[in-house]
């Protein structure tokens, strides 16, 4: 609504969570910090906790983001409501393990042989469990005899807990000690203070496209620190409506005034929708006191008169006639129906197809037995492509702008299975299963579907993902330099050394793309530099555009 009039290419205090808008305060850092410290020296145990909003998300996000797919094994489980048993057979699932062969081997072996052979092969294991604060009992005993694996010298999987404050409180049940007491690193999300606040306010609109002077008076400023308390979940809802009533006012420029209203403006709203949830409590109380009625009655109580029900009101057409509800039942018939009928590895490698077609290469043949953990990254290699592993939400992904291959989780399919997203048309998605004709979904639809992760592939056209990095020399640096002068951002002559003004080009390059700034040439950034001009032909989900 406001973003013409304040010159934004888009919301810059969205709530979905978008890697482009990472902001690193100085808590975060710390925080940051300690998970590669306890990574890097294979602690065993570490525990990030924070306050809902705090940035726990934006942390972990950033600690993947880091961790060299050649080095690491990573994993992520986000629904930790699970029994002990299932626990294992996720967290195998998201290592891309497979399932015991033998009959006497359990899943715990299964995953102590994977742990074994990842630590032969020199590469750590790192399990992150988010919303770990809701994990049971029974659950955080399973998760600590995980932390058993271990050699002689080393803990064999690092297992970062990622929960609200009330994890401390559960750890420190006298029962939990045995876990508790393994937890050698630990790292608290504090809010963070005024200037953090301000600079994570301007980075947010530096990357939503914003140029020129700034928006939010100092005033303003501090307004919204008292209203969010340094959260940034609450600065952005309090930004966002901000914004509002400045446009609604014909305001370029936010005042203290027009701060104050649109915060009261929040405020009231979610005074609103309190109010609104408690009323729809009233149904429930409602059917309970007739229920405790009817027992009553068929007990033989009497009810004095004043609570004896009235007569029913009858109701016209127009009160009982309703819109019908949009369930998507007929998107998720579709696709169990679809999807149902073959495999896990059947799915993968049908989606792998449809990407395969879009990049020209040879596609899998039918019987190929088609691991989605490694065996999609073995078979783009074998065709001289990338895979990168994708982990966020759509925004996310759509900004990246390469088709992928999506996985399900379908209600009464055991398993997984996978689509590939090859286009978007009049605001809707184009998915192919390659069972029928593609699909076009909302992103409503999809994401009820979609648990977050992808793949993607892509291929890096002049060698450079092993060979640009800093203090490098040669014809691949000079190549990176020419790459990031025709974005705008290398203003220096191509000298061939990646030097410190090569580092800042890319760092400004991976801050216009929302990528995390740490000057090296990885996977993201080579798969935005090479979409960044016209001299490499590569498939697009939104065919035609720049």
């Amino acid at each position: 609504m406001y973003l013409e009039f304040y010159g934004f290419r888009e919301k810059p205090f969205s709530l979905t969570p978008d890697p482009r808008f990472v902001f690193l305060s100085k808590n975060h850092r710390e925080a940051f910090a300690h998970l590669l410290y306890g990574i890097d020296n294979r602690a065993g145990f570490i525990a990030l906790t924070g306050e809902v909003g705090s940035g726990k998300t934006t942390v972990l996000r950033a600690l993947f983001s880091n961790l060299n797919a050649d080095r690491h094994r990573s994993a992520f489980i986000f629904n930790p409501t699970l029994s002990p048993s299932a626990l294992i057979q996720n967290i195998n699932r998201e290592f891309g393990i497979s399932t015991p062969v033998s009959p006497d081997a359990s899943v715990l072996d299964v995953l102590n042989s994977f742990l074994l052979q990842q630590n032969a092969e020199g590469r750590t294991v790192v399990l992150v469990i988010d919303e770990a604060q809701d994990l049971e009992a029974p659950v955080l005993e399973q998760i600590r005899l995980i932390s058993n694996l271990e050699t002689d010298r080393d803990k064999l999987i690092q297992i970062v807990l990622s929960g609200q404050p009330e994890l401390l409180q559960i750890l420190n049940r006298n029962e939990m000690r045995q876990l508790n007491q393994r937890i050698t690193v630990r790292a608290h999300l504090q809010p963070m203070d005024f200037e953090d606040t301000v600079a994570y306010i301007n980075h947010r609109i530096k990357v939503a496209g914003r140029r020129g002077s700034v928006i939010f008076s100092r005033g303003a400023q501090k307004r919204i620190y008292q209203y969010s308390r340094g959260f940034p979940r609450l600065i952005n809802a309090a930004c966002d409506r901000v914004l509002l009533a400045g446009y609604t006012r014909d305001e370029a420029r936010i005042t203290s005034k027009i701060a104050k209203e649109g915060i009261q403006d929040l405020r009231k709203n979610t005074a609103a929708q309190t109010t609104k949830r408690h009323f729809f409590l009233i149904p429930a109380f409602v059917m309970m006191a007739a229920l405790l009625a009817g027992g009553l009655y068929f007990a033989g109580i009497d009810f004095p008169e004043r609570f004896k029900a009235s007569p029913p009101v009858e109701t016209t057409p127009e009160e009982t006639e309703q819109d019908p509800a949009l369930t998507g039942e007929d998107v998720s018939a579709v696709l169990m129906d679809e999807l149902g009928k073959i495999s896990e590895a059947e799915s993968a490698r049908r989606a792998f197809n449809v990407l395969a077609g879009l990049w020209k290469v040879s596609p899998l043949p039918e019987g190929a037995n088609l691991n989605p953990a490694n065996g999609m990254e073995r078979a783009a290699q074998e065709r001289e492509l990338c895979l990168y592993r994708f982990s966020g939400n759509l925004g996310a992904l759509l900004r990246i702008d390469y088709p992928a291959v999506l996985e399900l989780k379908l209600d009464g399919i055991s398993g997984r299975r996978f689509v590939s997203l090859v286009g978007i048309e009049n605001e809707e998605l184009l998915v192919d299963s390659t069972l029928s004709e593609k699909k076009s979904l909302s992103f409503k639809e999809l994401e009820k579907y979609w648990t977050g992760q992808g793949f993607l592939l892509w291929k890096d056209s002049l060698n450079l993902l092993a060979r640009a990095l800093p203090g490098s020399r040669g014809n691949s640096i000079k190549q990176l330099q020419s790459l990031l002068y025709e974005t705008g951002t290398y203003r220096s002559p191509l000298t061939g050394v990646y030097d410190d003004s090569t580092i800042s080009a890319v760092k400004e390059f991976q801050l216009s793309k929302g990528i995390l700034q740490d000057g090296i040439v990885g996977n993201q950034t080579l798969m935005f530099l090479y979409r960044s001009g016209d001299y490499f032909e590569t498939p697009r989900l939104t065919a035609g555009e720049k």
